[in-house]
């Protein structure tokens, strides 16, 4: 079956890279893997691309590297990872707007980003094409190819020089990628982490089957889907905040499933059903709506697949990489069955199955690779049970008689569950229960629910939804504390405030932010730490390019003293300095483009006083901006050509009118 990743791997073959390393996509990003990530994040950027494979004409002339991932070795499967270098001067816009959304646009513009793409398969296909006619062409065309441009990638992540960044898209298997969700979530976290990128953020758009997943997690665990990953609330849209968004999640969660079965059967006959064939299958009492949709999604995990169930069906137990024929492994999976009947069906331990079974089956490799594949299958009329004895600690196994549970062979069983009667489901079945309890639920509700606790869902699931904008810290700061480390060497954080022409008292109160991680010799003294401060600032600003540090704030020390006799453990640094007076002349035209966009005023109803990223109209007359949705103009519809708040028009009533 072709695929992007088969494309991939293509393309790297064409390009004849000869000696190129192949990196495992399962350990890539650890510590080791393919480097030692002990640096600042912008040396372990650099440490990282020295292993990478510089391509050419792939992104209008910006540096690139390629690394080859293999997913899989049985079937040989590979993917690319690209990394581009974009510096502020390739830039379409100075200004980052997904720093804005997430409440991060007071931080100062950066020379460097850094995108990292696993490329979607038309991205690859067109990879190909570009690394083809390049072979033919000395002298290629720049700007005829952007693969950063692209959409549709399996992954697209960006980072600022100062190791903040977005994750701004997840394309899984219903995007048509080979690599799950959950895959490609792994291997993010695992670049952030060695890389020590210090706070990601991403915007949850992620769904499932028409679902929200920040809904659908949200209600039965309490946080959004990529919470698996340490993810939380990051900022809200329409004045959103952290305690409401918490109260949301505890008032859904809450709801009393009898209380909703009660209301609810009346419109729809099937709730009653639903609701008493999830109950049946617990093992615990379900009270609420979030007990309700915690076990259904924790039971979609727990059934196996649909075709994985057969009279006796070898291939759940045959790998692609397997040595042993069907016909072998068939066999032995039935001396197996045959050696648990004759036990009673009472539980064994594995070593007496095992050598019940060498009476007939000689090849002790296929018997364990049998009976390590064969826990908590069907083979036949009987459900092949394994656990660990919790008193020996030695694996047992059993077989349970299932012939009248589940006549019907395509109905599927709860894996590590008691089986009883009326406790069959599929997962089609159970997709469908979920899909319908989330739309006649939480989306869209009859006239029965809206008295007494009940029309608070509709509201919470609208706050929800509304909270798309999240975000995860990697690295803690370190406490803004000093921090011993090996080698000899040791790290502080230092932020810097500019001084300009008039008094800096007013500018002490506003430091610049976000702090930079310096690295210093034990036995740095004091002018060390200043030029390392300007080295560090000058890499990662633009506007401070031209940084020289002036002075430290509250330090009364000489340049010659050592850096560890004069700091407090927890202190942050803070200095002060200028730039060049050449540097000084473009500042305002500078913080035109940097700061343009923040201009505008946003005073909306819903409390909102900063750009969200959803759609905005202005006044007018006071050029005050608000939600349109606030204003109730519907997202399908168009924005006006002239709207005037409530405000300017209540002005306007109480004008006197015109002679």
């Amino acid at each position: 079956m072709s695929s992007h990743l088969d494309v991939g791997a293509a393309y790297c073959r064409k390009r004849r890279r000869g000696g190129e390393r192949v990196f495992k996509f399962r350990s890539f990003g650890e510590n080791g893997c393919p480097v030692e990530f002990d640096g600042s994040f912008r040396d372990n950027v650099n440490a990282l691309l020295e292993y990478g494979h510089l391509e050419s004409n792939l992104c209008n002339g910006m540096l690139s590297w390629s690394f080859q991932l293999e997913v899989h070795r049985h079937p040989p499967l590979h993917t690319l990872l690209f990394v581009v270098e974009e510096p502020i001067e390739a830039s379409i816009s100075l200004y980052c707007k997904h720093c804005q959304y997430v409440g991060w646009g007071h931080h100062m513009i950066c020379n460097k980003k850094y995108h990292f793409l696993l490329p979607s398969k038309d991205a690859v296909a067109a990879c190909f094409s570009c690394g083809e006619s390049n072979l033919d062409d000395p002298n290629p065309e720049k700007g005829k190819f952007n693969l950063v441009e692209l959409q549709g990638h399996i992954m697209h992540g960006v980072f600022h020089s100062n190791g903040f960044g977005h994750l701004l898209c997840v394309n899984g298997v219903e995007m048509g990628s080979d690599l799950a969700g959950y895959q490609i979530m792994d291997f993010w976290d695992r670049l952030c982490t060695g890389l020590q990128a210090r706070k990601v953020s991403l915007n949850d758009t992620s769904r499932k089957r028409g679902m929200e997943l920040r809904l659908l997690h949200g209600v039965a665990y309490g946080e959004p889907w990529f919470g698996r990953w340490g993810y939380k609330f990051g900022r809200g849209c329409y004045g959103v905040n952290e305690p409401i968004y918490q109260k949301a999640i505890e008032a859904i969660q809450g709801m009393p499933l009898c209380l909703l079965n009660h209301h609810l059967s009346i419109s729809y006959n099937d709730i009653s059903v639903i609701f008493s064939r999830y109950q049946a299958l617990a093992d615990h009492s379900m009270v609420t709506l979030g007990d309700l949709f915690d076990f259904m999604l924790g039971l979609r995990s727990r059934l196996p697949k649909e075709n994985s169930i057969d009279s006796c069906n070898p291939a759940i137990l045959v790998e692609t990489s397997c040595r042993w024929s069907h016909k072998r492994v068939e066999a032995a999976t039935r001396v197996i069955v045959e050696a648990l009947k004759r036990a009673e069906f009472r539980w064994v331990s594995r070593q007496e199955v095992r050598d019940a079974a060498r009476a007939y089956i000689g090849d002790t490799g296929l018997l364990d690779f049998v009976l390590k594949s064969l826990g908590n299958h069907i083979v036949g009329n009987y459900l092949v049970r394994r656990c660990l004895n919790p008193v020996t600690k030695v694996l047992e196994y059993c077989l349970e008689d299932i012939s009248t549970v589940f006549p019907n062979p395509e109905t599927l069983l709860l894996n590590n569950s008691k089986v009883k009667p009326r406790c069959k489901i599929t997962k089609a079945q159970l997709m469908k229960d979920i899909s319908f309890l989330f739309k006649h639920i939480l989306k869209e509700q009859k006239p029965t629910l809206s008295t007494g606790i009940f029309p608070s869902i509709p509201m919470a699931a609208r706050i929800i939804l509304d909270t798309k904008f999240l975000a995860k810290e990697y690295s803690e700061e370190l406490s803004m504390k000093v921090k011993s480390s090996l080698n000899g060497k040791f790290k502080l954080f230092c932020t810097v405030i500019l001084r300009n022409d008039e008094e800096i008292d007013e500018g002490l109160k506003k430091p610049m932010l976000p702090c930079e991680c310096v690295t210093l010799q034990e036995t740095a003294t004091i002018n060390d730490l200043k030029l390392e401060v300007e080295k560090n600032f000058r890499q990662v600003y633009w506007r401070l390019r031209s940084f020289v540090v002036e002075t430290v704030v509250n330090l009364n020390a000489k340049g010659s003293d050592l850096v560890l006799g004069s700091v407090e453990m927890g202190q942050t640094i803070v200095v002060v300095g200028s730039n060049d007076d050449q540097t000084g002349m473009i500042m305002n035209e500078v913080m035109m483009c940097e700061w343009g966009l923040n201009s505008r005023i946003v005073e909306c109803p819903c409390g909102a006083r900063e750009d969200d990223g959803e759609r905005l109209i202005s006044c007018d007359i006071c050029e005050v901006w608000q939600h349109t949705r606030c204003v109730r103009i519907p997202n399908n519809e168009e924005i006006p050509h002239v709207f005037l708040c409530k405000q300017c028009e209540e002005k306007i009533m109480f004008l006197p009118s015109l002679p």
